[in-house]
């Protein structure tokens, strides 16, 4: 899907749980995010620290939407 939004001319971003996977598939802006069960938080933390945790997946994802990528990037 990344990949068919793209072509319409829209960034997208590929928060996932298994970077490779994603490199496979092509998506071209690549944020790792936490773990399977998981993938946008980690209920062993606080609330507050799953919210900055959260934010800053989020943030990192909205640095790469407005970055021009040629090639697949990951952002860590």
């Amino acid at each position: 899907m990344v990949k068919e939004i793209e072509k319409t001319g829209l960034p997208v971003v590929h928060i996932c749980t298994v970077v490779p996977i994603s490199q496979t598939v092509g998506a071209n802006r690549i944020v790792p995010a936490v773990a399977i069960p998981h993938p946008l938080g980690n209920p062993s933390l606080s609330q507050q620290e799953e919210k900055k945790l959260r934010r800053g997946i989020v943030e990192k994802a909205l640095e790469a939407l407005t970055t021009p990528v040629d090639e697949q990037t990951v952002f860590e």
